[in-house]
């Protein structure tokens, strides 16, 4: 018992560490990539203690909901991201580690970050609101159709379960893994803001996005929704990770030798994602906002499709 709440606590530190270095290494990738020096990669850690030090300046004519957002948003990505089976399944809080329990968790952070945004009644705020209920409108709606088809192969929207499916050899080739895995893939970049559908790096009015609704924000209430942010990245590569690429985790009961090997391999593939993150962005240009739902969609319709097909495999047995 004592073991298992050891392990449990270092899933749950594991991964608030690990977020903002895998932001450091999308950063450095990237930097290299167009021949610059770019920061180290620890300097998310610093801009993070940076802004803590900082006074947070409320606006006037800001309510309770704007000063408590930040907390909220943290809270809940965090505990989203420490449900998952990072480097074991079968941990002491495995049993809540559900698919839909992290949408809602995610929703959650999402529904109050765009009250947020409204409450200080500036321009941007709204316009970034706005947009961030249209895309999660899309985005959402996907993922509950993959993680439907996730459910019907895996028999479970556990995580754990869903993990140890995957590598058994029962799952075989499944081409309803592979538009699972590719319209996940695309609800990550637009949940995250990433290019092509946002880019993180720059302040532009007309496409601003998540930026436009924390413009307000200052000193430690932005550090905690930076770090917010860091972490939901982190939590999409980690549900990646555990569901499409889980090879290297231990299984439930493992050793403390075999829990800590799944842990250095599951920060090898944290690092290894941040790279190849930093690629794709580097290799592709940001796409007008217009286009945006289009892009979303994509993903709901490929998940509908892999669900279909999925159906149409079982009738046909």
């Amino acid at each position: 018992m004592i073991v298992e709440l050891v392990f449990q606590l270092l899933q749950v530190t594991l991964v608030i560490l690990i977020a903002p270095l895998l932001t450091g290494v999308v950063r450095a990738t990237k930097a290299r990539l167009t021949r610059r020096r770019g920061p180290p990669l620890v300097q998310p850690y610093r801009d993070l203690v940076r802004l803590a030090r900082k006074e947070a300046i409320v606006a006037d004519s800001a309510s309770w909901l704007f000063r408590v957002t930040p907390y909220i948003v943290f809270a809940s990505t965090w505990v989203a991201t420490a449900l998952i089976p990072t480097f074991a399944t079968g941990l002491l809080f495995s049993w809540s580690a559900d698919l839909i329990a992290i949408i809602a968790l995610l929703g959650a952070g999402r529904f109050f970050l765009a009250l947020a945004g409204l409450d200080v009644g500036t321009s941007f705020g709204g316009l970034g609101s706005s947009r961030e209920s249209l895309f999660g409108a899309l985005a959402e709606p996907a993922m509950i159709v993959i993680v439907f088809s996730l459910a019907l192969i895996a028999g479970s929207t556990q995580l754990s379960t869903v993990a140890a499916f995957m590598t058994s050899g029962a799952v075989g080739l499944r081409v309803t893994l592979a538009m699972a895995l590719v319209a996940f893939i695309i609800v990550a970049l637009a949940e995250n803001g990433r290019i092509p559908v946002d880019n993180p790096a720059t302040h532009l009015e007309l496409t601003m996005v998540h930026e436009a609704m924390i413009l307000e924000y200052s000193g430690r209430h932005l550090a905690v929704i930076e770090l917010a942010a860091m972490l939901k990245l982190a939590l999409y590569v980690s549900l990646i990770i555990c569901v499409f690429v889980p090879w290297g985790s231990a299984i439930a009961d493992a050793s403390v030798a075999d829990r800590v090997v799944g842990a250095g391999v599951y920060v090898a593939k944290v690092l290894a994602a941040g790279v190849a993150l930093g690629v794709f962005e580097t290799s592709i240009a940001k796409m007008r906002v217009f286009r945006v739902p289009d892009f979303v969609g994509a993903a709901l319709m490929l998940g509908f499709l892999g669900a279909l097909l999925l159906f149409v495999s079982r009738t046909l047995k």
